[in-house]
């Protein structure tokens, strides 16, 4: 069997779809990471096929090592998407091949289902706890919110802080104490403001607060500092890729729980290597998986023999509408996919559906009203 052609469709979720064809009919499914490049990635992936096209797609690892040690600089993020979307599909080739699902090729289960969170809104207190009984309704024991619905100054009045802390407090009234709240700070805050907010934040007890500041993957320090101010657990790493790309974090404990992207972080067996060297330094993972449905899936696949698994991200959803037949959470678990590969087949009409049309479109940077400089996100 060979790899035949490469097709990819740029999906209207921030996704890319990655079709690889064999010479002997068997398609294979990859989700390279999209947001904003879909075009870049593309591209990246074409030019990957140009070494690919007519070899055998079961040569994995060897695919992966010679693909990523060819690029003159490793770490790059759109080169580390188009390789992760490669390698999936290779998987789901593979496990389509011996009939079996990806997750036993990886040496079966230690779990009997993987637990979820889902996304709620919190521009204001009053929305905040209507969505988080909304989720909770929908069968999540998790939620996860932002709760910066405008641009954040390194130093907030502290009227700001008693609206975000009114947020939160919001929500835990909503729900109670039986369902975990995380809190997204997306790398919005300053460290002396995160500092700030994570002291406050400490009586409502969240689950974990996720990137509280401007840190990875470019400076761990001011992460290490915050990890070490607090009670509350620090998540972070969904911008960080392959387990070189961890290696500090990991070592330095500057987070008690990373947070790699199967879509750009090298893809699924780059994943279960990052979850190994966590686990070394008893750190835990909850992958981060904000957009499509197939990331989704092959993140349920990864985590489902990972012993250090926390939780994972739902923001893709079951794939309702885009798969034949989606994923189903109940109790704010889904259940492991049991077909070959990844269990999962798309729907043509759905595909239809799904499919991105017009131009692409860079997310426009926030900025204050007051004085125009830029706020991150």
């Amino acid at each position: 069997m060979k790899i035949s052609r490469f097709e990819v469709t740029p999906l209207t979720n921030r996704g890319l779809l990655l079709q690889v064809h064999t010479d002997e009919g068997l398609i294979g499914l990859g989700a390279p990471m999209n947001y904003e490049h879909g075009r870049t990635v593309e591209r990246a992936i074409m030019d990957m096929s140009d070494y690919l096209i007519g070899r055998d797609p079961l040569q994995i690892e060897d695919h992966w090592q010679t693909l990523f040690r060819s690029s003159y600089s490793r770490q790059m993020p759109i080169l580390l998407s188009a390789l992760s979307g490669i390698e999936m599909a290779c998987l789901d080739i593979l496990g389509k091949t011996v009939g079996l699902p990806v997750w036993k090729l990886l040496g079966g289960s230690v779990r009997d289902r993987v637990r979820v969170y889902g996304g709620a809104s919190s521009a204001t207190p009053e929305l905040a706890a209507d969505n988080a009984r909304q989720k909770v309704a929908e069968g999540f024991t998790a939620i996860k919110t932002t709760p910066f619905p405008d641009p954040v100054r390194a130093i907030e009045t502290p009227a700001g802080i008693d609206k975000v802390i009114s947020i939160i407090a919001s929500m835990r009234e909503a729900v109670g104490p039986q369902i975990d709240i995380a809190i997204d700070f997306h790398r919005a805050t300053s460290p002396a403001f995160a500092k700030l907010l994570l002291r406050e934040l400490e009586p409502l007890r969240p689950f974990f607060v996720e990137e509280p500041t401007r840190a990875m993957p470019d400076n761990v320090g001011p992460l290490l500092e915050l990890a070490r101010s607090t009670t509350i657990p620090i998540a972070t790493g969904e911008r960080c890729a392959t387990r070189w790309g961890f290696r500090e974090l990991c070592e330095q404990k500057a987070a008690a729980i990373i947070q790699p992207d199967i879509r750009h972080c090298g893809g699924v067996l780059e994943m279960k290597k990052i979850a190994a060297l966590a686990e070394i330094h008893e750190i835990t993972i909850a992958p981060h998986s904000a957009a499509d449905p197939l990331g989704v899936v092959a993140s349920v696949h990864a985590m489902a023999g990972t012993p250090n698994f926390l939780i994972m991200e739902y923001g893709g959803g079951g794939g309702e509408g885009f798969f034949t037949e989606a994923l189903q959470m109940k109790d704010g678990f889904v259940e492991l996919p049991q077909g070959p590969g990844w269990g999962v087949e798309i729907d043509p009409e759905g595909l239809k559906a799904f499919t991105h049309q017009g131009p692409w479109r860079m997310r426009t940077m926030r900025r204050h009203p007051e004085d125009g400089s830029y706020s991150d996100f």
